[in-house]
């Protein structure tokens, strides 16, 4: 399955930074620099995702890739800033990734 360039939106991935105080707790500085990937999304639908996801389902959406520089079990739970700027805090967060041969499904869940 090839994606249509018109179809493709340029979203920016951003990675939450953590790091650890003097007492070994884990506190969270911030987002890294923003990654520029074209990626096709929509809002989420179907009954699949309606039993999945319930009266949450308005703030999913689904958005197919391809590319290397998501993948399936490492960028899970990064940022994606989707409608607002790459310099903002991110909009969405990565629920998950899902690989086939040509592309990649991968879901997004607004932040709260």
């Amino acid at each position: 399955m090839r994606l249509r360039p018109t179809d493709l939106t340029t979203v920016y991935l951003r990675q939450q930074q953590s790091g650890h105080d003097d007492e070994g707790n884990v506190i969270t500085a911030g987002w890294s620099n923003p990654i520029a990937v074209r990626m096709n999304i929509q809002a989420a639908g179907g009954s699949v995702n309606a039993q999945i996801w319930g009266k949450d389902l308005k703030y999913i959406k689904s958005g197919k890739y391809q590319g290397n520089q998501i993948n399936e079990g490492q960028q899970e739970n990064w940022g994606v800033c989707v409608n607002v700027t790459k310099d903002s805090e991110p909009d969405y967060v990565i629920n998950s990734i899902q690989t086939f041969s040509t592309h990649k499904n991968i879901t997004l869940e607004q932040r709260k």
